[in-house]
């Protein structure tokens, strides 16, 4: 059954297309993700659908009593209720049915049961009451509020007195238990920790209705839906399958339609000296042969599929890093207090070189304090922490207080990196999503998270071989947590890092540091084996104990895993060269077949020198490839 039916819907601002011919079905029961760049219209498609927004054309059609709840219609900011009391102001018509129940009970007590219509309308409100879940409401409020992370004393505290990440949370547990017919979720993930996020899956696990959400969280996404809907270059795509599934088909996809183009091409070519031939004999039948030959290329063209324009971004790389010694990080008896609150205390940690260390617990238990007491930020209570021989540290904060000069976004990166040219800037700039006039803006007037894109693009081309990151991913996209990744993959340094990304630690970590109360644990491993050895041991620190009896076998698999990226690598850096090299030789041969380079001896000597040593380092290459294809 159809909720909405979205047909040819176009919004423009200031007449530029944000969205063009958008037409997709949401029918009931879909899980549906949206993805697509930060800026490609994914919250405006949210505001058209919501009725905040009018569509500049097309039409969108909703299905008769179908409710759509969005976390902007349950705004609490002017609230002058409590965390609690406003969190149940969503059951505000069961909260009336209550009082009028406990009203015609007390009439019933007074009549003694006489009055036979109020024991039928008592009968039926109960009745009404039950069915609505009046018996669940105020477990579920609370149970809501403490998987959202609220403490119990929290509950207790005015929403005024909340922070924005605070209310932002209060709002999305009221769209939570609302449970409209199609529930629109934009970032739900952003502000909570792990535990919440999972709570959040487990809830929408067992949520009814229909469901579209926006995420960045490739790992929520991947939990919780079953269709994706992707905005790219203003147009929409829909696809089956979460996240993971869609960009496998949607590679598939993309390599089919490239091999039907190119075969397209190639046959217009041939066509195309054929046409050439017919017209040098210059006879009335070769033209009729011609014009039908060019119809040909219009139907051929007609059929040629659509390519997505190529990104010009560079990959971005660390390059080679100064080799450190064994030992990274060596901290011994951690502690710190604020208020009286013990955060944590006699942490020890050793950290060694080429170890990517994730640091996972939940909010407010002081994992960015540990990263602020170990680069001497933050003043302990206790213990110590240094570096290891020839560490150099290069560190990112959530907080960027330092980017705020008048100087242009592209004018702070040639500043600080005078050797790298203008196009190469502008190519990673494009990496971390700064398009045409966002590289001309002034560092001051960016945005929190523009300013955290521009700080870890520094971080990166700075080479420091220890990078100590705190949660990398926020403000990013999803293509830009991927270039990212691909960068922190090759990076042969060593990585102490703090994320509520499961996917991104999932794909980088080779051991896990986690809060166990005040303490800290360790377990060798990424994710997934993290969530295993929790599952195996029912608590972490006993799940720990059972994963570390197999250090060796995921130590060999890691060292596999690092050997393989290894050699990827070199096999792209060597067909980057051959294809230079292979460009080179075909510039010399065309060179030498000049006839003008004929007559001067001497430079076809040199030429031809430089065409021996060019074909000698062919061949080495391609022996190198060949060896590598092997392995």
């Amino acid at each position: 059954m159809s909720l909405l039916s979205c047909q040819n819907v176009c919004v423009s601002f200031a007449q530029r297309d944000v969205i063009k011919n958008a037409s997709f079905e949401v029918n009931k029961g879909d899980r549906i993700g949206l993805i697509g760049v930060n800026g490609s219209g994914k919250t405006t498609l949210f505001r058209v659908i919501c009725g905040l927004l009018e569509p500049s054309d097309g039409t969108l059609v909703k299905a008769s009593l179908t409710t759509v709840g969005f976390v902007e219609q349950h705004a609490c900011a002017e609230s002058r209720l409590n965390v609690y009391d406003e969190l149940l102001t969503v059951f505000r018509p069961l909260m009336e049915l209550e009082r009028e129940l406990e009203e015609l009970h007390r009439k019933v007590e007074l009549t003694s049961g006489s009055v036979p219509e109020y024991l039928e309308r008592q009968e039926e409100l109960t009745r009404q009451f039950q069915d609505r879940g009046g018996l669940t409401y105020q477990s579920r409020a609370h149970s809501c509020l403490k998987g959202l992370g609220f403490t119990e004393a929290e509950e207790s505290l005015p929403v005024s007195a909340l922070s924005g990440g605070q209310r932002t949370k209060l709002s999305l547990g009221k769209l939570l238990l609302s449970e409209p017919d199609i529930m629109l979720l934009d970032e739900p993930t952003n502000h909570l920790d792990i535990a919440s996020v999972e709570w959040l899956e487990d809830f929408i696990g067992k949520y009814g209705g229909t469901l579209l959400v926006i995420s960045h969280d490739r790992y929520f996404l991947d939990k919780t839906t079953t269709r994706t809907i992707e905005i790219s270059n203003r147009r929409v795509i829909c696809g089956k399958g979460n996240y993971s599934v869609y960009m496998k088909n949607k590679a598939e996809r993309l390599e089919s339609d490239r091999r039907a183009y190119e075969k397209g091409m190639l046959e217009i070519r041939r066509i195309e000296k054929m046409i050439e031939q017919q017209k040098q004999f210059n006879q009335e039948r070769n033209y009729i042969t011609i014009a039908s030959k060019e119809k040909q290329i219009e139907r051929i063209r007609a059929e040629l599929p659509e390519l997505p324009p190529r990104e010009k971004t560079f990959p971005l790389r660390f390059g080679e890093v100064v080799r450190s010694g064994d030992e990274v990080l060596i901290a011994e008896g951690l502690s710190k207090a604020y208020d009286g609150k013990r955060l944590f205390e006699n942490v020890d940690l050793r950290i060694y070189r080429g170890e990517k260390v994730f640091l996972l617990g939940p909010n407010g238990c002081g994992k960015s304090t540990l990263l602020g007491l170990i680069l001497n930020k933050i003043p302990k209570d206790a213990g110590y922490a240094r570096f290891g021989h020839n560490v150099t540290v290069g560190s990112f904060e959530q907080t960027q207080t330092g980017l705020t000069t008048d100087k242009t976004v592209l004018g702070e990166l040639y500043d600080r990196f005078p050797t790298r040219t203008v196009p190469e800037l502008r190519g990673y700039l494009g990496a971390f999503n700064f398009k045409d006039d966002d590289i001309d803006k002034r560092m001051r007037d960016l945005s929190g998270g523009e300013r955290a894109r521009v700080a870890l693009l520094i971080l990166i081309l700075k080479h420091p071989n220890f990078l100590i990151l705190d949660e990398p991913t926020n403000h990013l996209d999803i293509a830009s947590r991927e270039v990212l990744e691909e960068a922190l993959l090759g990076f042969e340094g060593t990585i102490l890092c703090v994320s509520h990304d499961r996917y991104f630690v999932n794909k980088l970590a080779t051991k896990i540091l986690y809060f166990n109360t005040t303490e800290i644990a360790a377990l060798d491993g990424n994710y997934d084996d993290y969530v295993t050895a929790l599952a195996a041991g029912g608590n972490a620190s006993e799940g720990a104990r059972k994963a570390e009896k197999k250090p060796n076998e995921y130590q060999l698999r890691k060292e596999a895993e690092s050997r393989e990226r290894k050699r990827q690598t070199r096999k792209r850096r060597i067909e980057e060269e051959l294809s230079s090299c292979e460009e080179r030789r075909d510039e010399l041969n065309r060179t030498l077949s000049d006839p003008d380079t004929a007559a001067d001896y001497e430079k076809i000597l040199s030429l031809t020198a430089e065409l021996e040593e060019v074909n000698g380092r062919i061949d080495e290459l391609e022996a190198e490839w060949l060896e590598l294809e092997e392995i």
